[in-house]
């Protein structure tokens, strides 16, 4: 079986580690003397439903509300439902691709690497704005002269039951915080978290990094923000900068979910290398999680339980994978159709 195949960025350097540069930037402020930015916004969309419609409007409003030249690009994957015809109701331009071809990477860097734009934004169809001046917030991270990432708070959605919203009360806090390479031992693994429901890029700096890796399990964002981070950059927290996103994810799911983790971090384990094991993380949620539902839903408990065990369990699965049989795979993971592109290639080469 052969591992995934690097992407752009990746390709920069050795197959173990990227060979990154530090250069220096002005902030788009300095640069553009405050003026308006032109922004290109990129939802990935697929049988988004009644939660993307809802998406689609906060983001549209948004949109309006901008004091910057927002563009939105949305790059659907053969929905069955009528996700296009939502995301043609607000104006937004629509782009198709199959769906055997989505990439986490790759399609995100097709939608955006050949526009023109000073700042590159990313959400997913299931990430609600909570007001309008959300996107406006998140831009003004890069008044900072070496911010190449910022991401924004995400709240939990209305019907979030207290794992969810736990989880996002543990990794989204109400204070922002610029992270650079300094503050790693202090930070660790936080020190390069991001996430793409809600996150921008500087567009220079992501053209010149060569955007995020492709044929890669999950976990685009976080690559890219350690990529960034080594070359001298900064990650930017906004937690001004709010959406509504969580999952209720049944106990499979989250050992689904973990697997993929663990096979993120097996593929590229110069990150936790160079800023911590994920691991001494998730130690430190779960105590936070156990005193939070102690005091407000105990009867939760025995459920958290279940679901740490199975992320654990689907975690260390995930950093063995290569020593798993490739036809069990799909099954072990919330992304099987990439692992049958995983077969396909596998069966080439032989």
């Amino acid at each position: 079986m052969t591992s995934p195949e690097a992407g752009p960025a990746q390709r920069m350097g050795s197959a173990s580690e990227p060979v990154v540069a530090a250069t220096s930037q002005k902030s788009l402020g300095e640069e553009q003397g405050l003026q308006p930015l032109n922004v290109l916004v990129m939802v990935p969309v697929y049988n988004g439903g009644a939660l993307w419609q809802e998406a689609a409007r906060a983001l549209a409003r948004a949109q309006a509300a901008s004091r910057h030249q927002v563009r939105v690009k949305v790059v659907d994957s053969s929905s069955r439902d009528d996700s296009v015809a939502i995301a043609r109701a607000q104006g937004f331009e629509v782009t198709g691709i199959s769906s055997a071809d989505f990439d986490h990477g790759g399609t995100r860097n097709m939608a955006v690497l050949e526009e023109a734009a000073d700042i590159y934004m990313f959400l997913t169809q299931d990430a609600i704005l909570d007001q309008p001046p959300a996107l406006d917030a998140l831009i003004e991270a890069f008044t900072g002269p070496q911010v190449a990432v910022a991401y924004g708070r995400q709240l939990p959605h209305l019907n979030a039951n207290p794992i969810a919203a736990h989880a996002r009360r543990f990794n989204y806090g109400p204070q922002s915080h610029v992270a650079g390479m300094e503050d790693k031992h202090r930070m660790g693994i936080k020190t390069v978290f991001t996430s793409n429901s809600f996150a921008a890029y500087r567009a220079n700096v992501f053209r010149e990094l060569g955007g995020f890796p492709e044929r890669n399990i999950l976990s685009e964002d976080m690559y890219f923000a350690a990529l960034a981070v080594k070359a001298g950059y900064k990650v930017a927290y906004v937690a001004e900068a709010c959406v509504r996103h969580s999952h209720n994810y049944s106990p499979l799911e989250e050992f689904r979910r973990y697997f993929d983790i663990g096979v993120f971090q097996a593929d590229h384990a110069w990150i936790g290398q160079d800023f911590g094991a994920a691991e001494g993380e998730g130690l430190r949620f779960v105590k936070s999680e156990a005193r939070a539902l102690l005091a407000r839903h105990p009867l939760w408990l025995p459920r958290a339980c279940l679901h740490n065990a199975l992320k654990i369990l689907g975690y260390r699965l995930g950093r063995q994978y290569r020593k798993l049989p490739l036809a069990l795979l799909p099954h072990l993971s919330m992304q099987p159709s990439y692992w049958k592109r995983q077969g396909r290639q596998a069966g080439r080469l032989r």
